[in-house]
């Protein structure tokens, strides 16, 4: 029999992360067990995951291998916290951004569960050290941070808490690949994590080019889309940097190394994204996608199907 999870869906999050959560989990044959605080709300994230995954299952984009049906019948709903922890082998806390409450969440879960149980939270910048600071047994505590969409954006950040065991990141490693997902083990934990890291480097830069009227905002975003993101979405910078030198990285760095310290060296402070310059290029986005509700869901929309249909090619070249 597989073992249990649970996930902690958030009312303020609407279950966004909650839901992904548990999708991707019972795709891996694994029983979860979704609460949520504010009665009737769990049960209505298993009503949104019912037509998710029959409209995946429709376009054939359902993970694993079971069909919807046989998922479906891995996920109950609970409105009490301690029947929810029960039988559970790995808690992963969905909870929006916010320190003190997930903190207390965490001081309630360990109050429930033995200490071989894992406490994992989904945080995107909260570091361990901070949000397990309440609970007593800390060696069993990480956080798992998803990338936005998890069902198709397989990258999962495993940051350790400074007390974090060896077996509790393997088991969690392996839970994840089991489950589908492509997580990677940072070695301690660090503001932003590595994820968030790389990408604030490439806004900053990408602000202070078009902030210093170097390259308008189209053509910004088409550097990434046209250009280095089309490597990127299969292999990463290193290997970019080993394949575009005859004999490799040691290779590559003798060639370019000392221009790219150089273009380095030339790089602008932190911009401020709260200036007066800073309002033309929010304009400047906003006249090519504006901001309303109705064309953002469809930037949204046409953003994920373009995943889907990466994902897809990945998977068919894995």
């Amino acid at each position: 029999e597989h073992p249990k999870c649970l996930f902690s869906v958030c009312v303020c999050f609407s279950g966004l992360i909650g839901r992904s959560w548990s999708m991707l989990f019972v795709s891996g044959g694994y029983t979860v067990k979704i609460y949520d605080n504010q009665p009737g709300l769990a049960a209505k994230a298993i009503t949104e995951i019912r037509k998710q995954m029959e409209e995946l299952e429709e376009a054939h984009m359902l993970r694993g291998e079971l069909s919807a049906t046989q998922q479906l019948d891995l996920l109950s709903s609970y409105d009490d916290l301690a029947q929810a922890l029960e039988g559970a082998f790995f808690v992963q806390e969905c909870v929006f951004e916010n320190l003190e409450v997930k903190q207390s969440i965490f001081q309630d879960i360990e109050g429930h569960v033995g200490k071989g149980v894992i406490l994992s939270s989904s945080t995107s910048c909260l570091v361990p050290s901070n949000v397990f600071s309440k609970v007593q047994n800390r060696s069993r505590c990480l956080v798992s941070h998803p990338v936005n969409p998890p069902y198709y954006v397989k990258l999962v950040e495993l940051v350790p808490h400074p007390e974090t065991s060896a077996a509790v990141m393997d088991t969690t490693h392996a839970l994840m690949t089991k489950v589908g997902q492509a997580p990677v083990c940072l070695k301690k934990e660090i503001d932003g994590f590595a994820l968030n890291r790389v990408q604030a480097a490439i806004i900053a830069e990408s602000w202070r080019l078009v902030q210093d009227g170097i390259i308008s905002v189209k053509d910004i975003d088409l550097v990434m889309s046209e250009g280095l993101g089309m490597r990127y979405a299969f292999i990463g910078p290193m290997e970019t940097m080993h394949l575009n030198a005859p004999e490799g990285l040691g290779d590559y760095m003798k060639r370019y190394g000392q221009g790219f310290m150089r273009v380095m060296h030339s790089f602008g402070p932190v911009p401020d994204f709260f200036s007066e310059g800073a309002k033309s290029i929010i304009n400047e986005m906003c006249e090519l996608i504006p901001s309303d509700r109705e064309h953002l869901s469809a930037r949204m929309e046409r953003r994920d199907q373009l995943l889907r249909g990466l994902a897809k090619l990945k998977k068919e070249h894995a």
